[in-house]
This record gives C-alpha cells, sequence and structure tokens, in this order.
C-alpha cells in the first residue's frame, strides 16, 4: 500500500464518526430545506397505514419523521427549541444547523483540531448574533404597516391569515402581546374545519356541555371554576356498611343540595370542573339553566380564570357562606355553545383581555395546516414587536457573514477556521432560498454581497420572481430579530456538540429492560 492511500485509509477512520454524524445530519437538512422561502415547496408525510400529511413546517416534519440516527435527533430538538421559544422559524434553525456542521467538519477534515473550529464557531456565532442585534429595527406601533409584511411573510404570503393576525393583535393591544409573563399570543389560533375565518373577542373552550342545548339565562353571568370534582364528599366503604355511615352519608348529600341551591341565587351560569361531575348535579344544573363543562384540561381552567377572573377553588370550599364564596367567582357577559364549532363562546369576561383567532378551511388536513401557518404568523408579529425584525429574506445574514470575513483577516491562531465555518453558514438560508426559487445560488449570493458591500448596506436581497436585486426593506420582507437570534444560537449550540463527538457507543440496557 503507497503511503498516500494509507494516509487515506487512516483519515476515513479517524473521522469515520464525524462523517456518519454529518450525513445523518445532511439527510435531515435536506427533508426540510427544499420548504425554505416564498418559492419553497411542501413535504409529504406517509404513515404506516396510509395517512397523509402535507405541510411546509419544518418542526411538523422533523416530528413526524421516523428518526432513528442518535445525531439526527439532536437536529429535531433543534426545531423544538425554536418552537417553543419563539413559535417560528425551526426551518431557517435547521438549515443554518445543517450548514455549520456541514462546513465544521469541512475545516476538520481539512486538519484543523476540533477544539480550535468550535471555539471559534462560539466566537463566530456571538459576533454574528451582535451584529444582528446592531441592525434591528424597531416596532412602536400596532398599525404599523411592516407588522402585516411580517404576518404575510411568517404566514407563507397568505394574504388572509396575515389579514386575521394582524386584527387579533389589535384588539389584544401591545401591552398584553409584549408581556413578558409568559403569554404566547400564538395560543390564540384555534383551527376548526368548515368554519370561516373569524377574530373573536373573547374565549373558545373545546368542550361539548352535558346539556348542549341548555344555554344560561341572560342575567346568570357568574363563571365557578372547581379543580374538583362536582359532587358529595365521600365516604369509604368500610363506614358505608354501618348505619351511622349511611346516615353520614345522606347527611352528605343534603349539605351538597343545600350547596347547590346556593348557587343558584348566586347567579351563576357556568360550572366548570376538571374531573366528573354527580348525576344528582348533572340534572340539577339542567333544570337551573346552569351550563357545566366537565373534565376540562388544567390549561382549559387557567385559561377560563384568566379570562372572566375566576378563582379556581375545591369542592369543600362550596362549604363557605356566599359572601365568601363570591370573592372566588369569574364572569362574563356572554356564555354560548356554538354548535357548528363545537365550542363554547365566551365573551365580555371580566379578568384579562383575551382574543381568539378561528382559522377554518374546508377538510380537516387543510385546516391543520392552514393553523399552523397562522401560528408562525402570530409568533412572528411576537417576536418582532418584543425583538423588533431585520431585513428578511438572509439579507442580514449576508452583511453579517461580511463582518465576519473581515474580522477573520485580523486573527493569527486557528479559530479563524471556525469563524469561516460560521460566516459561510449564514450564507446558506439566502443561498436556499435562491435555490428554490431556482436560480443559481453561487451567482446571486456573490451579487448580493458584493452590492451590499458598495453601497455600505444590509438591505439587499433577491426578488425570487425576476432573480434581480430588491430592497428588502422596500418590498417588505423582514424577519423577526428574536427569530434569527435564537435559530443562530440553538444551530450553534448543536453544531458544537456534534463536532465534539469522538465515538458512538450504545449503551448497555437497564436491569428492568433486561430481566422483560
Amino acid at each position: 500500500m503507497s503511503q498516500a492511500k494509507q494516509s487515506n485509509h487512516e483519515g476515513e477512520e479517524r473521522y469515520a464518526t464525524l462523517l456518519n454524524n454529518a450525513g445523518a445530519i445532511r439527510a435531515i437538512c435536506s427533508a426540510v430545506e427544499g420548504t425554505l422561502g416564498p418559492k419553497g415547496l411542501d413535504t409529504m408525510l406517509v404513515g404506516a397505514n396510509g395517512e397523509v400529511l402535507i405541510t411546509n413546517d419544518g418542526v411538523t416534519i422533523l416530528e413526524k419523521m421516523d428518526v432513528t440516527h442518535p445525531a439526527a435527533r439532536l437536529m429535531v430538538q433543534v426545531a423544538h427549541s425554536q418552537q417553543a421559544t419563539v413559535g417560528d422559524g425551526t426551518t431557517t434553525a435547521t438549515v443554518l444547523a445543517g450548514a455549520l456542521v456541514s462546513e465544521g467538519v469541512s475545516q476538520v477534515v481539512k486538519g484543523v483540531p476540533v477544539a480550535k473550529v468550535v471555539r471559534g464557531m462560539e466566537q463566530g456565532i456571538q459576533m454574528a448574533i451582535e451584529s444582528l442585534q446592531s441592525r434591528s429595527r424597531q416596532v412602536t406601533d400596532l398599525n404599523d404597516p411592516i407588522l402585516y409584511r411580517i404576518a404575510y411573510t411568517a404566514g407563507r404570503e397568505h394574504k388572509d391569515i396575515a389579514e386575521l393576525v394582524i386584527s387579533a393583535a389589535q384588539l389584544t393591544g401591545m401591552a398584553k402581546l409584549k408581556n413578558e409573563g409568559g403569554f404566547r399570543f400564538a395560543d390564540a389560533v384555534i383551527a376548526a374545519e368548515k368554519a370561516k375565518n373569524e377574530v373573536w373577542s373573547g374565549i373558545l373552550l373545546n368542550k361539548k356541555p352535558l346539556h348542549a342545548f341548555l344555554q344560561p339565562l341572560p342575567d346568570c353571568k357568574y363563571i365557578l371554576v372547581l379543580q374538583d370534582a362536582l359532587e358529595p364528599e365521600s365516604l369509604d366503604e368500610e363506614a358505608l356498611a354501618t348505619e351511622s355511615g349511611f346516615r353520614a352519608y345522606q347527611e352528605l348529600r343534603e349539605q351538597f343540595k343545600m350547596h347547590l341551591d346556593r348557587l343558584v341565587a348566586m347567579q351563576i351560569g357556568l360550572i366548570a370542573v376538571d374531573r366528573a361531575v354527580d348525576p344528582e348535579a348533572e340534572q340539577f344544573c339542567a333544570d337551573h339553566s346552569i351550563m357545566l363543562l366537565q373534565r376540562l384540561t388544567r390549561s382549559e381552567l387557567t385559561q377560563l380564570c384568566e379570562y372572566s377572573g375566576a378563582k379556581p377553588i375545591r369542592r369543600s370550599a362550596l362549604k363557605k357562606p356566599p359572601t365568601e364564596l363570591v370573592t372566588v367567582l369569574g364572569a362574563a357577559g356572554s356564555i354560548v355553545y356554538d354548535e357548528k364549532l363545537e365550542r363554547v363562546r365566551i365573551s365580555q369576561g371580566e379578568g384579562d383581555k383575551l382574543v381568539t383567532m378561528i382559522v377554518g378551511a374546508s377538510t380537516r388536513e387543510i385546516v391543520g395546516e392552514r393553523s399552523r401557518i397562522a401560528m408562525d404568523a402570530a409568533a412572528a408579529v411576537q417576536a418582532a414587536l418584543c425583538g423588533g425584525y431585520l431585513p428578511g429574506g438572509g439579507a442580514a445574514e449576508i452583511a453579517a457573514a461580511h463582518e465576519l470575513d473581515r474580522y477573520r483577516e485580523s486573527l493569527l491562531g486557528m479559530e479563524s477556521f471556525g469563524i469561516a465555518a460560521v460566516a459561510q453558514a449564514l450564507r446558506k438560508p439566502l443561498a436556499q432560498i435562491v435555490l428554490n426559487a431556482g436560480y443559481n445560488p453561487l451567482e446571486k449570493v456573490e451579487e448580493i454581497k458584493a452590492a451590499q458591500v458598495l453601497r455600505q448596506t444590509d438591505v439587499l436581497g433577491i426578488d425570487c420572481d425576476t432573480g434581480l436585486l430588491i430592497d428588502c426593506l422596500e418590498a417588505g420582507i423582514v424577519d423577526p430579530t428574536p427569530v434569527k437570534l435564537h435559530a443562530l444560537q440553538a444551530a450553534g449550540e448543536v453544531a458544537g456538540a456534534l463536532l465534539r463527538i469522538h465515538t458512538v457507543i450504545k449503551m448497555k440496557p437497564h436491569r428492568s429492560e433486561e430481566s422483560e
């Protein structure tokens, strides 16, 4: 064997794990990168039983894919992190992570130590984040036309969804949207088959009342929320077997009936519980026109309490006198069951202001995709209000990449190769958008790079219809700053972790698994 061939063989063995992981990442990225940009296409996911899902939502594709490779699963975590934190930009995060891994592997295979590459990448990502933050523009008004463009871009150019999201944002208000207490505007989206798009100033509970035909009386506007079952207090079976125990049981039921009578006098129109309802209580509520919802989820109960001002209680609290019980009640001007949507509509609540976006379509598959699109648009609008916006279409990343290139020229250490990897990865989103539009990515990326340097601007991008240079801000092609920042941060963390992996070893099973 010649010395060259032996060296080649040793190199392949040395980087076998790295190259194997990079191949898995490449496969994952190829599944989502074709959906990027205005000319991106959809992906069809087919289940084992023939079920079909058509979408171009990155996190949905990754969640539904049959992923077994451990490195590929890390990429799925990137999308999950992006979705959970920002709610949009999962495809961008995945593409960036894939590009960082690819560029990092390229540098390592050339002979640059992994530690140097990773350290340089960390430094480059931090510099890129600072560069993007310095270029961010702020939104100060909900009537700013740029918000519609953000919703339109994130909503994959669905005009009706963009209008729906902006209308809902204006009803919600700037203070609520910028609330750092955990309010997620995207959670206001509800998908409904065969429904019309609608912004509802209130909440919709996805529950059918025990008596759907019943509507609360007009003057019964109060709401009781129980984190318990609506039934008498129970006794153990041994106690029930005795005469004294049976009498105690009868007394408990009599007390329960008294508590129910008191609720009627307090003008309660809705009782929501997170457990079961006693048959006697169910009939009592039907006789007195009290709407009854059982087995609500914790999130539904929380939303109801937030909107109506109610405070959840246990059933033991029903023993309290009316003067104390009234302090835990919520209130709403209208409580109605919508038979078409099969949901309870509640409006004019006396708690926090909440808005619901109803997104409709003709079929279950289509309404699910439209719901995901609307949630992305809503998340993007909220992110822009909280953290500003940047020129979209990959333009801002090209400008940041140029800054990294200039900085790299002043470095002497091998970390510069890691910075070069970040700079090259930052150009990947634009290159993929251009490729999906049918143009030569190498040519267009260099054209934009040169034009931005010449004009000293970060707003120049490519018109995917004509292939010509355009001002992204004038064209309304913008992205929320937090979406880009988090995507880059998450991609960098996963890429660094993958590049450090030297060996993959299968763990032995746990003792419980061995016994099985």
